[in-house]
């Protein structure tokens, strides 16, 4: 089976960490947003991704290559040269997608972060015999970009099409969910499985700490032993085995602390993620707010309300941070008393 994964721009709504990479491989719970896509869709049998990309393909390849080989999957990239909305890219890697076996192929969005139930997909599309499957999830509240409405059900991203779907697509930038979506329906065609488990987009800070929330619960009833557990524990939290945490921190609810992170003595972390080799120095605080690669938080500095560090941000000793969206490689020497972006 092959899988389409929508990559498709900028991920201006995570800067400043999209800044230094393209924002599916932004870490979220330790590991790069896409993995856990491409991980998934390994475990059902998908043989081939094929990234849809208008910005930095070489970065997105030369990173994955090292993942082809241990995952025994092979990751291809299909590259627009202008933005070709959500159907367009299926047109374009036509040939990549339908390899006449008739095997229908996944569509993903990249920003979409969820249980992947994807054996249950392929059933139940297997079953209905239709063109297309749907996944929806259920809502309480208003989602930011404005999605297909299914009453109280929103389209989560993550479908399932015949190789047949391919010939409604022209070659130009369409909408599968306002354009080929409505063709297939009228048709009776179009089928919607709602999905199990939690579902988030991930594509802005605020939805990413969400997230990591409900995807660290879903650990928890999957595979606790996953979790870090102790007395300085706190609800659910994900210590990389390279990390080291010291003598009378609390940790949690809702942590991820990365590869090689360095957490000193007295620290309090609840509700945030520290990436790949940042140190947070002693007595530090940190709450509600994404630490990027690289960087650290001085003694006893505090850094909440969805403040933002680039990759290799300096927070001084004893500095304030209220919503600070700080660019790479700065340093932080007086306290940002009010969320504001910091060149």
């Amino acid at each position: 089976m092959k899988a389409l994964i929508l990559v498709g721009g900028f991920g201006t709504r995570l800067r400043p960490l999209t800044l230094s990479v393209p924002k599916p491989l932004v870490d979220f719970a330790n590991k790069p947003m896409i993995l856990h896509q491409i991980e998934a869709l390994k475990d059902v049998g998908v043989t081939e991704v094929v990234l849809a990309i208008n910005y930095q393909p070489e970065v997105m390849l030369n990173f994955l290559k090292d993942f082809e080989s241990k995952l025994g999957i092979k990751i291809t990239c299909s590259q627009e040269t202008e933005p070709m909305g959500t159907a367009g890219p299926l047109a374009l890697a036509r040939d990549k997608l339908d390899d006449g076996s008739g095997e229908p192929f996944f569509v993903l969005n990249s920003d979409v972060i969820s249980e992947y139930p994807f054996a249950e997909l392929i059933e139940f599309h297997k079953s209905h015999g239709g063109e297309a499957t749907i996944m929806v999830t259920k809502v309480e509240r208003f989602v930011e970009k404005p999605k297909v409405f299914v009453g109280n059900k929103i389209n989560a991203g993550i479908y399932l099409l015949s190789p047949s779907v391919l010939d409604r697509i022209e070659l130009k930038p369409t909408s599968i969910e306002k354009e080929v979506f409505p063709r297939i329906a009228a048709d009776k065609g179009l089928f919607a499985m709602v999905l199990p488990g939690f579902w988030m987009d991930i594509g802005q800070p605020r939805d990413y700490i969400t997230g990591l929330r409900l995807y660290l619960e879903s650990l928890r009833k999957r595979s606790p032993a996953r979790l870090a557990s102790g007395a300085h524990v706190l609800g659910n939290v994900l210590v990389h085995e390279t990390a080291t945490i010291g003598e009378g921190c609390l940790i949690g609810p809702d942590v991820a602390v990365g590869p090689g992170c360095v957490v000193e003595a007295g620290v309090r972390l609840s509700r945030c993620t520290v990436m790949r080799g940042a140190r947070v120095k002693k007595h530090a605080c940190i709450s509600g707010s994404i630490v990027g690669w690289h960087s650290t938080v001085g003694k006893w500095a505090r850094v909440e309300n969805m403040t933002i560090l680039g990759e290799d941000v300096h927070v001084c000793d004893e500095v304030y941070s209220n919503g600070g969206v700080v660019l790479p490689h700065k340093e932080i020497k007086s306290s940002i008393l009010k969320p504001e972006i910091v060149m």
